[in-house]
């Protein structure tokens, strides 16, 4: 056995895993989801695997220049060994609720795993096997639909997220009421409620924006890398009020008297790690908190009070 055999079986069983049954994946594809894995490989050396590997599996290309592979439609299913069906009804439940916020191409990559769960759950395992059928996710809020986001575009900037380069996007500004050009730096996707907002720097201006992706109309990858504000991370601008739709860093302590209806839940769901809950002699309740100042917040006091 040659010093580097361990190594080629190890890049080759992670082409198999990767390689779609229906439809097709160019190389240059197949080399960025190694390279997600940390094996860094050249398109010259996928070409001669999937050439070696068609020999003893049943996978075909379709002979274009680039090549595409894919796995035969008579080929035998490769599913994950031994998946429970608690592992199966996770699977499903992450299919359901994280398919927006998950990049496509780990969804791809994810199918035949989704695939065996649905197997396993239609198995009706006597433990959990309705799970699915049980367990829903509802807003706090009034429920509105989700905007229509172009699925492309949304491919497209989760690469860029992935690969940590910069995005050319053409955009429905609402508040300028025109469509615009710009260059941007993807740092995060966020969902609030129905809507996904991609964050991001722009070009030119310093402070970090939101753009909701329903109004990206068209996305493309630049070969740049992000340049990343200095010092930004995604939890703090969230808990600084980011998506509050405010200043985002700004903080204020908040003092607010509630009837015990009304304020009784922030026992258990609270404002702020510093809130206190002080039980006046009327019966109602005043609760101090360190909180963002934001219009969420506003609106929020104004609907609660």
């Amino acid at each position: 056995m040659s010093a580097d055999t361990p190594s080629t079986l190890r890049r080759q069983w992670h082409l198999l895993q990767r390689i779609p049954r229906h439809n097709w994946i160019g190389t240059i594809d197949l080399q960025r989801a190694l390279q997600r894995e940390g094996i860094d490989v050249t398109l010259r050396t996928i070409q001669r695997d999937l050439n070696a590997l068609s020999g003893s599996f049943p996978l075909e290309s379709n002979n274009l220049n680039p090549q595409g592979w894919r796995w035969k439609k008579t080929a035998p299913s490769m599913d994950l060994p031994h998946m429970t069906s608690s592992q199966a009804l996770t699977f499903l439940m992450v299919e359901e609720h994280l398919r927006q916020l998950t990049p496509a191409s780990i969804l791809d990559e994810l199918k035949p795993y989704f695939d065996t769960a649905r197997r396993v759950a239609r198995a009706g395992a006597p433990r959990g096997s309705h799970w699915v059928d049980k367990v829903r996710v509802v807003p706090a809020t009034q429920p509105l639909i989700p905007p229509t986001i172009d699925p492309e575009c949304l491919r497209t900037v989760q690469e860029a997220l992935l690969t940590n380069r910069r995005l050319e996007v053409v955009y429905d500004s609402r508040s300028k009421k025109e469509r615009v050009d710009a260059t941007i730096d993807p740092l995060g996707l966020v969902q609030r409620g129905p809507v996904i907002y991609l964050i991001a720097g722009r070009e030119g201006a310093e402070q970090v924006r939101r753009f909701a992706m329903h109004r990206v109309s068209k996305a493309w990858v630049r070969e740049e890398k992000v340049r990343k504000p200095a010092g930004f991370d995604l939890d703090s601008y969230l808990a600084k009020g980011g998506m509050g739709f405010g200043n985002g860093g700004k903080m204020k302590k908040l003092k607010i008297v509630l009837s015990r209806e009304s304020g009784e839940h922030l026992y258990e769901s609270r404002l702020s790690d510093d809130q206190v809950i002080r039980e006046l002699p009327d019966g109602r309740l005043e609760v101090t908190a360190t909180v963002a100042d934001t219009p969420q917040l506003a609106w929020w006091v104004k609907a609660i009070a």
